[in-house]
């Protein structure tokens, strides 16, 4: 059985913020990110990284349901590319 190769994976963030997976041999392609704003104006931050991206759009439609269930004031999903960086 052939190992995977591991690797690191990137995601840059529209607002600069850099995020570096691994090493990982998964098969990961985007990276996606909640920056939630609480109603006493602290804010929570949630992230993960997909195989797919119609896998982390799903996370979209979860993140609605979060917001009514954790009483969010306001929250901002993003859905980023991972680029394997050379080690």
């Amino acid at each position: 059985m052939a190992r995977r190769k591991k690797r690191y994976l990137t995601a840059t963030m529209p607002d600069g913020y850099v995020k570096t997976i691994g090493p990982t041999s998964d098969s990961f392609t985007h990276y996606w990110r909640i920056v939630a704003e609480l109603e006493n104006g602290k804010t929570e931050v949630f992230w993960g990284h997909e195989r797919s991206l119609a896998e982390a759009k799903r996370k979209r439609a979860a993140s609605e349901d979060a917001k009514r269930m954790r009483g969010w004031k306001s929250y901002q999903f993003e859905i980023v590319e991972l680029v394997e960086v050379p080690v």
